[in-house]
């Protein structure tokens, strides 16, 4: 089947965009919650709703930053259509394939029958050109979701949208007018492209390595550093893969020259949320001038904490609080973690303000901390230099793995030092191998992980995993404000299942980055490994261990897990969690009946094997 020919009318429009600016037809190519200058969402807005909606998927030519593009829209959109639903209804939604191949739709975050979870190869099979395939589930659940392709590669063209659901019961969240910002990244590169690219060169796409002028002018890591980092053929500079070279950041389709501008009056609470569409990048999220009160991460609602800035990884959600009292605008910044890029965006009591853009600030250099080789809370083991010692590290005493203790809770436990954002700039030359003592550290010790298969998928083993649940974020530890941490959030309503896990496992995030194979305890998807199997209705705690030096938003479909710090029966509630280079996260989860995927939403690190399945089944002798 050809592609088929993108709509006359449409390309004059944007033929005509070029002539006038593009401001007029690049709104009439997005949705109405997405154009700039918008009102706010409210209830009564036109937006697909009902308990029937039909989408359609297709290539549209789209404009950003007055740059023609192509892209795989949902109803000729990127993003797609702001679907609105109610708590409680039931929906049936009918995508029709325009494309020359098989498409999918993942209601991501959503809680759904595992057949309408919309992953080719798991959970059926994917729609075919020409074809309609009719979505159906209830709805059982309230917040801030979206919905994108599980499907080759589409969603980095463009393939994702919205989903704000309504909650059944009266909104615990007070606010005056919402916004929806769907942050994302675009190239013009063909993302087949970039992924053969990165399979040839590792970091073919860093163009901020350190360089000589650089050592000379005193910056980055010092001589002995490099030196250091050389022989384990590291590169300390490459934080995300694909980069601000190749990409634009977009916040509802606009790049950062187009200025999505959103509208609000002094004194009104303004709920803005934020979902994470992009394919590869994570983002840092602050409004200077604005505290930001988090409300509610991956759609469930947590206890208020006031915060300047938050990191949001891939598929994650997080709605805020802001109340701007003062008449003018405010720049919305979602820097890339890397710092090679920024989205931008305004908040302003009227069409056409803006505010000062911040520069991008200094690109962060991993540590030994992010080959999970922390040795600081070694140093001074005097009976002073307890203090801030990580205990998770003893050897044989695992203390994440005992079923039923959540040692974060503890009473006087919580570690010290300045908050979140606020720690002093690292000294140069304080991460340095022979600073440790003179200690070798085996980087590739098989016996710290007897399930990883060896191969040449796994470059690393982390040596000293830690919790790093309680670090602002990779860049984020000196900015000299509050950032926001996993451990701050503290789920508002009770746990529904509360019972300490039955049994315990790890998994460990393995890759190599040179070569650039990723998978899950040395597997590539496409190596057939077998299935995480569970049974229906047992409590697991999972132990996610990353033996990489990169961030990875790792995604469970179908189930909402706890994180395992907090009071007892408010754990924190998500579908997506990062974990950080070096570190572990532990979460407790009770299996549904069904096939799952489980993946990095990184999209390019699932592509190239970060990608498996939780394989639930009933417990013998009960009914199926």
């Amino acid at each position: 089947m050809s592609r088929p020919r993108p709509d006359l009318d449409r390309r004059a429009l944007i033929k005509g965009a070029a002539i006038l600016g593009g401001g007029a037809a690049i709104s009439s190519l997005l949705p109405a919650w997405a154009q700039s200058a918008t009102p706010g969402q409210v209830s009564t807005l036109p937006t697909l709703s009902g308990e029937d909606i039909k989408l359609t998927i297709g290539h549209t030519p789209i404009t950003i930053d007055g740059k023609r593009r192509h892209a795989v829209t949902i109803n000729g959109t990127v993003p797609g259509p702001l679907i609105r639903l109610k708590e409680g209804q039931r929906v049936r939604i009918a995508v029709t394939n325009t494309l020359d191949e098989d498409t999918s739709i993942h209601w991501h975050g959503l809680l759904v029958p595992f057949e309408m979870d919309g992953v080719p190869g798991v959970s059926f099979p994917g729609i075919r050109p020409g074809e309609t395939f009719v979505y159906e589930f209830p709805i059982i659940q309230s917040g801030t979701y979206w919905y994108h392709s599980h499907s080759g590669l589409q969603e980095a063209e463009g393939h994702y949208a919205p989903i704000v659901i309504e909650p059944a019961k009266p909104d615990p969240v007070a606010y005056d007018r919402e916004h929806v910002l769907v942050l994302a990244d675009h190239s013009e590169m063909h993302p087949h492209l970039i992924f053969k690219r990165l399979k040839q060169q590792g970091g073919v796409f860093n163009y901020q390595r350190q360089t000589i002028a650089g050592l000379l002018a005193g910056k980055d890591q010092t001589l002995a550093e490099r030196i250091e980092w050389a022989k384990m053929l590291m590169d300390p500079t490459d934080i995300s893969d694909v980069t601000g070279a190749v990409m634009t950041f977009l916040v509802n389709g606009h790049g950062p020259k187009d200025n999505w501008t959103g509208l609000f009056k002094p004194g009104e609470r303004v709920r803005l949320r934020f979902i994470n569409s992009a394919a590869q990048m994570v983002f840092n999220v602050r409004i200077p001038g604005l505290k930001l009160t988090v409300v509610a991460a991956d759609g469930q609602n947590v206890r208020p904490v006031e915060v300047d800035e938050f990191q949001i990884g891939n598929a994650e959600t997080y709605d805020v609080i802001v109340q701007p009292t003062e008449d003018r605008a405010y720049t919305i910044v979602s820097e890339a973690i890397d710092r090679s890029g920024m989205g931008r965006a305004t908040l302003a009591p009227r069409a056409g303000m803006s505010a000062a853009v911040p520069p991008l600030r200094e690109r962060p250099i991993l540590t030994m901390k992010d080959m999970g080789m922390d040795m600081s809370a070694h140093a001074g083991m005097g009976a002073t230099g307890m203090a801030g010692m990580d205990h998770s590290q003893m050897a044989g005493m695992d203390h994440s793995s005992m079923p039923g203790m959540n040692h974060g809770a503890m009473p006087g436990m919580a570690a010290a030092g300045p908050p979140p954002g606020m720690a002093p700039p690292r000294q140069r030359g304080s991460d340095v191998m022979g600073d440790m003592g003179g200690m070798e550290m085996n980087m590739l010790d098989w016996s710290k992980a007897p399930q990883i298969k060896k191969g040449p998928g796994v470059q690393m083993i982390a040596p000293m995993p830690m919790d790093r649940t309680g670090d602002p974020g990779l860049g984020l530890e000196s900015v000299g404000h509050r950032v926001l941490v996993y451990k701050d959030l503290i789920a508002l309503d009770p746990n529904p299942d509360s019972r300490p896990p039955d049994r315990a496992m790890d998994i460990h995030l393995t890759g190599n980055m040179e070569r650039f194979i990723w998978g899950f305890d040395g597997w590539k998807f496409s190596e057939n490994p077998p299935a995480y199997s569970f049974r229906a209705g047992e409590r697991v705690r999972v132990t996610l261990i990353n033996d990489s030096m990169m961030t990875h938003p790792i995604h469970l479909h179908g189930h909402f897990f706890e994180l395992v710090h907090g009071p007892v029966g408010h754990l924190p509630r998500k579908h997506t969690v990062n974990v950080a280079p070096g570190g572990k996260v532990s979460f407790d989860f009770t299996a549904e009946g069904g096939d799952w995927a489980f993946h990095c939403h990184m999209l390019y690190h699932m592509h190239a094997g970060m990608f498996q399945v939780f394989k639930v089944r009933p417990i013998e002798g009960a009914a199926a």
